[in-house]
């Protein structure tokens, strides 16, 4: 999947306190490779993600091989703003 730099970071943004711990623990991974799907570079404590990026305006073009964390984050801003109504 490919999606603009400035998409992911958006999304990241959106998402509610705490959820990148419970997308960390949902799929058994550590909170900073979650942070590091959306746009960190703190290798040293998280795993590199699988994603490549290509430079261009809005942050580049992302390029995905893994959508799961995603979908996830995806989900927790469908399920926060479903309470909010």
């Amino acid at each position: 999947m490919n999606i603009t730099m400035e998409e992911l970071r958006r999304i990241k943004h959106t998402l509610p306190t705490g959820s990148v711990s419970r997308i960390a623990n949902e799929l058994n991974i550590s909170e900073q490779t979650v942070r590091n799907y959306f746009g960190a570079n703190k290798l040293e404590t998280g795993d590199v993600v699988d994603r490549h990026v290509q430079p261009g305006p809005r942050g580049g073009i992302v390029h995905l091989e893994d959508e799961a964390i995603l979908k996830a984050a995806l989900r927790i801003i469908d399920e926060s703003k479903a309470r909010e109504n």
